[in-house]
């Protein structure tokens, strides 16, 4: 079984993905997506989106991350695809399931969903471009407004020639909103042959017992239940080697938080550490009640020591 770290736009960036990585519990990390319109984009875009690249594709744990891309034209998502494994990506994953109205009333992500015939194109097209052993994965939803072209694009992704494909188990009408349908992916699976990872809606270790058992993938990406427990894919790793259960405590999340202030650059960090700290705490308060009172006391701060000064100060009363 391999567990995967989602790409989540403005959220998953690379310092989120090294704290989320250093237990060692993820096999592999995506990316945010990169946009591609009409043109090769240069170098410096993708070791903006993926830092990693200059530590061998991997994060400071060890934990490799694969770029991910975002478009409509074939030929230029194979030509980007190209520089991004030339670059050290760990494999290309192309993204036909961002739900986003911006991206897609531009034709990219899920809109897709109602065109098989040009995910195909684009998949066979990116898989032409790359050597064989570079491995090539997608992202769908189960559809755009219905699950009816589900499986014809699942089957669009395999005849392309990807080597995986990811399946979030809503639609894109659907959302972000309770249930997912891990069922749904049990049936496109039994008519795909093709390494099914299954997404969507696991929060806990049970969820994700729940999900392995109705979508039969022994693969399983993680996307809002890390954020909300940074300790949920040790947890799972420990429950599947049947070791005794690990729920990180909150004074270790607080230290993680305290640890990201140290890791931003100080050109920017002044802002961006409040404004990710206060979303991030939206995330935490999902399942640590502490996460609440915290962000009561930070949400009018915007400078990094300030929020800093009041992280150390809950760390201090909780030891």
């Amino acid at each position: 079984m391999r567990l995967i770290l989602a790409p989540m736009e403005g959220v998953v960036d690379t310092l989120m993905r090294d704290t989320l990585t250093r237990s060692g519990a993820f096999d592999l990390c995506v990316t945010e997506f990169i946009r591609i319109v009409d043109q090769r984009l240069p170098q410096k875009v993708f070791h903006r989106y993926c830092p990693e690249l200059n530590n061998n594709g991997m994060t400071p744990s060890g934990t490799p991350v694969r770029i991910q891309l975002l478009g409509q034209c074939p030929h230029w998502l194979a030509e980007n695809a190209i520089v991004a494994q030339s670059l050290g990506s760990h494999g290309i994953d192309l993204n036909f399931g961002c739900p986003a109205k911006t991206v897609n009333k531009n034709r990219g992500g899920a809109v897709l969903l109602q065109e098989p015939e040009k995910i195909y194109n684009i998949v066979k097209n990116v898989r032409r471009s790359l050597p064989e052993e570079v491995p090539l994965s997608a992202k769908i939803r189960l559809g755009y407004d219905d699950k009816s072209l589900a499986f014809e694009n699942a089957d669009a992704v395999y005849q392309g020639g990807a080597d995986e494909l990811t399946i979030h188990a809503r639609t894109k009408k659907e959302g972000y909103r309770p249930p997912a349908h891990w069922d749904w992916i049990a049936k496109i699976k039994q008519r795909t042959p093709i390494s099914i990872i299954a997404n969507g809606e696991v929060w806990t270790p049970d969820d994700y017992q729940n999900c392995r058992e109705q979508s039969q993938c022994n693969d399983v990406m993680l996307g809002r239940g890390a954020l909300a427990n940074p300790g949920l894919a040790d947890e799972i790793r420990r429950l599947n080697q049947g070791s005794m259960q690990y729920t990180m405590p909150w004074t270790k999340v607080l230290e993680l938080l305290i640890d990201s202030a140290e890791k931003l650059n100080r050109d920017h960090q002044a802002r961006y550490f409040s404004a990710r700290t206060k979303q991030w705490l939206g995330y935490l308060r999902l399942q640590y009640p502490e996460a609440q009172t915290t962000f009561e006391k930070i949400k009018r701060l915007h400078l990094t020591q300030e929020v800093v000064d009041i992280l150390r100060q809950g760390h201090t009363s909780c030891s």
